[in-house]
């Protein structure tokens, strides 16, 4: 099946169908493009978010359950993001670009006590969708082509608890549950030949694993703190089910497929198809004015069976810094004095590795809050804005090059629900 993995799977063909991909041709393997589970608000940062404790009241961090000890209000986050990829190739120079837009987060979080908060929300996980074409004339005239399809994505359900067990240390544990479908198909057909052969991989997931979290905050009397938090997701509760079909068949003057003939159909389990991760995080800042921080994710390689071959994906890391500046506050003169302006970078080792060729990913992240005209800082609710431009794979032997411009915004509002109240 050496084939699938030959440059041309992701280049001529990648751009001939250009206008029928949903995101990366990176996202045919595996179970697709992965999205950072990052609000607007982490996104902004470089994705930091794992020694990362808000100052205000009215956000809630999914990313490390155990950071949330300053959430004092019901949030409501209601998010989208606007995706713009431009390729180009060295191959016959293509170049093409995609857009889409997609609700990227819902989520409602509020404080059960004054040591345990509880959050609730929808994320996308992952995507894919791409039609490529690779023909060839052979010797004796005839055409070869092979066609490769496949769409599908898979969301998440998540539900977090954050514990304080200490004015400075604090746990969590987030629960994650999986559910989609992904679809590839890959069809060989000669033009002296009626009969198409397609080798067809569908996988259904309906999975749970868990994250756990951990944060230490060290204050100080000068309104400084130094922040450290750690994650690590683990625990698939089941195998996301395989089919693989081998089959020949073709299509009829309505595009249908008719007169199938099984050859092969197999059925499995891939126990790790969605990996281990973990998190380390440092932050030192000072409260109310300015955030600075660090971290470090890391993901555990695995094999994945890809049109019934494995397909061994590396371990990978993510490296990110970013923080946040807040003017004044208090400044009800100078509306821009409170915004919170938001700043960051990262550099990720991939784990796709394509003719000896990595495919490592970098950016640039800037974002801001803008406060609604009323919020203070103990109701610091408002829209979200990040900007994302980076890069993703290479040019070097043949191979994909993928520039990007990603758009978040979103809404945060915040009040007391929930609230006992303690005059009528």
């Amino acid at each position: 099946m050496r084939k699938i993995f030959i440059l041309s799977f992701i280049t001529a063909g990648f751009f001939l169908h250009a206008q029928n991909i949903g995101n990366s041709p990176y996202a045919a393997y595996g179970i697709g493009d992965v999205k950072y589970d990052n609000t607007v608000e982490n996104s902004a940062m470089a994705g930091v978010s794992t020694a990362y404790i808000t100052d205000f009241t009215s956000s809630f961090n999914f990313k490390n359950p155990a950071a949330n000890e300053n959430l004092q209000l019901t949030s409501i986050k209601i998010e989208a993001t606007n995706e713009n990829n431009y390729f180009s190739s060295n191959f016959n120079n293509y170049k093409d670009n995609k857009h889409s837009t997609y609700l990227s987060n819902i989520s409602i979080a509020f404080p059960l006590s004054n040591k345990v908060k509880f959050g609730l929300g929808y994320q996308p996980y992952s995507s894919k969708r791409y039609d490529v074409l690779v023909s060839e004339t052979l010797a004796d005239g005839t055409v070869k082509a092979n066609r490769y399809r496949g769409e599908g994505t898979v969301s998440t359900v998540q539900a977090a608890v954050s514990y304080q067990i200490s004015p400075e240390f604090a746990l969590g544990l987030r629960t994650n549950y999986y559910f989609g479908n992904l679809h590839d198909i890959d069809e060989l057909a000669y033009s002296n030949v009626e009969l198409i052969n397609g080798y067809e991989t569908r996988n259904e997931i309906a999975n749970f694993n868990f994250t756990a979290g951990t944060t230490y905050q060290k204050k100080y009397s000068n309104d400084r703190k130094m922040t450290l938090g750690a994650t690590a997701t683990f625990g698939n509760t089941s195998n996301p089910q395989s089919y693989y079909t081998n089959s020949t068949y073709f299509y009829n003057g309505n595009g249908v497929k008719v007169n199938e003939s099984i050859v092969n159909q197999v059925e499995t389990k891939q126990d790790n198809l969605l990996p281990v991760e973990f998190s380390l995080g440092a932050g030192f800042g000072h409260t109310a004015r300015w955030f600075v921080g660090t971290q470090v994710d890391y993901r555990k390689g695995e094999d994945l069976q890809f049109m019934g071959h494995k397909a061994q994906y590396k371990d990978s890391y993510r490296v990110s810094a970013g923080g946040w500046i807040l003017p004044d506050a208090n400044n009800f003169r100078n509306y821009f004095q409170r915004v919170v302006y938001r700043y960051g970078a990262y550099y990720e080792k991939g784990n796709l590795s394509i003719n000896n060729t990595d495919i490592n990913e970098f950016g640039i992240t800037l974002g801001a809050k803008f406060p609604f005209k009323n919020a203070s800082l103990n109701r610091m609710t408002g829209l979200d804005v990040a900007i994302e431009l980076g890069k993703r794979g290479t040019k070097d032997n043949n191979l994909v090059d993928q520039n990007f411009i990603n758009l978040k915004i979103g809404f945060n509002f915040a009040d007391k629900w929930f609230m006992k109240r303690l005059y009528n």
